[in-house]
């Protein structure tokens, strides 16, 4: 084991591990936004997840509670330090981003990656990979930073030498844990009858619609169209058309041609410009047979019974873990959805529909292809989209409850104990068969006392039924009778 009380490597090694632990664990691959293609990329929500985990499982201070909000000053203080950039996603030479986002709109890149602008770099046809260690070359970050971190956070390392950094665990198992305690505490939030629907999910992997191929024009077409649409989205600082644009990397190929080919002609046409790009969006969408949220319909209903209740904090988890459990594919299209959906319903400049809200227009628009569930009824799916609409910027976030809980079985399964007995939480504590005969006679003795008291105090009993009551309970249980009156015992007539 290693103690980070040995000095002065104590806290270069915690740096060291935090790094490494980011650059091995977080998803780096090529990602969209705005129709251009960014590669060797991972989202902001994504590290602080790894980091998360990382200072959980390894246990650097003790027992301490870790929020969020500190493990994202963390990932601020790696950025500071040129361990990984904010990826441009403007135009025109701007500053990247100085302040870590944790969002999953936010896209950065470890430092010693180049990046790629050529139009046939942009678009051509690549896999994620998995960078190895000595591809990063990160600037060497102090000890003495890392402590005056630390301390800002109010967090002291622990003395114990119980950091194991020898044992190692497949990406499979870690998968594995991840699932099964994901689904735990999801199970602890809702109460769902059945689990067939659940975990059939797991086993079936979907893959994103092929573009179509119908006919010479959209294949000669569509490509160009594309373009098109890049180049206008990165002449533009909008959010609202920037998240719309992200959306129609999901529209087929024909759809594409037609909105790229009634761009305005002039830019104070900008609005008639987002209501086409609004309508397109939607008709795509309202037409699509299987909702992005179809797994599990069960638990649609646990979720909205959670809001019904006005229990905010527990939905938002529920929510968090239930997405959890979505495809990496399927989860990026709801995230570009459900981003553009509440920019244009929170956006008050643009009236959707002149007799409307905003928010219902939207809520009305994309519904069926967020939840299509017979079994809710329309008010509740009302409220589950406007709350997901609403929490756009934390639903698909990681909840620390599960932070905790994956970090502990996972510590548990490297020192070799067995995972059936690792749950990660508690509904009862088992008890061996001393213990349980001892509180079984303690439970009993108390609850005798008290029916003893019960039958002495009783006003409303005469004194012929008090008198046979205590003869009876005498008869069975004298040594407690006895303890109760003590020196009133022989005055006791029984």
């Amino acid at each position: 084991g290693f103690s980070l009380a040995q000095k002065p490597f104590g806290a270069t090694y915690v740096w060291s591990s935090i790094i490494s632990a980011l650059q091995t664990q977080v998803e780096v691959k090529k990602r969209r936004q705005n129709l251009k293609c960014y590669h060797d990329c991972f989202i902001g929500s994504d590290a602080v997840d790894v980091v998360f985990a990382h200072l959980l499982q390894n246990k650097y201070f003790g027992d301490v509670d870790i929020s969020r909000a500190k493990v994202v000053r963390v990932c601020q203080a790696l950025m500071d330090y040129k361990v990984f950039e904010a990826v441009s996603t403007r135009v025109f030479g701007k500053d990247k981003r100085s302040v870590f986002e944790d969002s999953s709109s936010s896209l950065y890149r470890f430092t010693n990656i180049s990046s790629q602008t050529d139009l046939d770099k942009d678009y051509q046809q690549c896999t994620p990979q998995r960078h190895q260690k000595n591809m990063f070359n990160p600037t060497p970050v102090k000890a003495e930073s890392l402590e005056d971190l630390w301390e800002n956070l109010s967090l002291k390392p622990a003395n114990t030498p119980h950091v194991n950094v020898s044992e190692s665990l497949s990406r499979r198992v870690i998968n594995e844990v991840w699932q099964e305690q994901t689904i735990a505490r999801l199970l602890q939030l809702v109460d769902l009858p059945l689990l067939d629907s659940l975990l059939e999910h797991q086993a079936v992997r979907p893959q994103l619609p092929q573009p179509r191929k119908e006919t010479g024009y959209i294949i000669t077409s569509n490509y160009l169209d594309r373009e098109i649409l890049k180049a206008f989205s990165d002449s533009q600082t909008d959010e609202w058309l920037s998240a719309a644009i992200d959306c129609l990397e999901y529209l087929p190929d024909h759809m594409v041609v037609d909105i790229s080919r009634n761009l305005p002609d002039q830019p104070d046409k900008a609005d008639t410009w987002k209501l086409l790009l609004f309508e397109n969006i939607g008709r795509y969408y309202g037409q699509k047979k299987e909702p992005l949220l179809s797994h599990a319909p069960e638990i649609h209903s646990g979720i909205a019974e959670l809001l019904v209740n006005g229990k905010m904090e527990q939905s938002l988890e529920a929510v968090q873990l239930y997405l959890k459990l979505l495809d990496s594919q399927i989860r990026e299209e709801f995230r570009r959805l459900l981003y553009f959906m509440a920019v244009a319903a929170h956006n008050s400049e643009l009236k959707l529909q002149k007799e409307s809200d905003n928010r219902m227009v939207v809520k009305r628009t994309f519904s069926k292809a967020i939840i299509n569930n017979k079994s809710l009824s329309r008010g509740k799916t009302d409220l589950l989209i406007l709350f997901l609409v609403d929490h756009q910027k934390d639903v698909l976030k990681i909840p620390g409850t599960l932070h905790k809980m994956v970090s502990n079985k996972l510590v548990a399964l490297q020192k070799g104990q067995d995972p059936s007995k690792i749950t990660g939480y508690t509904f009862c504590q088992k008890l061996d068969e001393r213990e349980y005969r001892s509180n079984t006679e303690k439970t009993t003795k108390a609850e005798l006392l008290s029916l003893l008291k019960a039958i002495d105090e009783d006003a409303k009993l005469s004194d012929k039924e008090r008198k046979r009551l205590l003869g009876q309970f005498h008869s069975s249980n004298p040594s407690i009778f006895m303890q109760y009156f003590g020196d009133r015992v022989n005055n006791m007539c029984v």
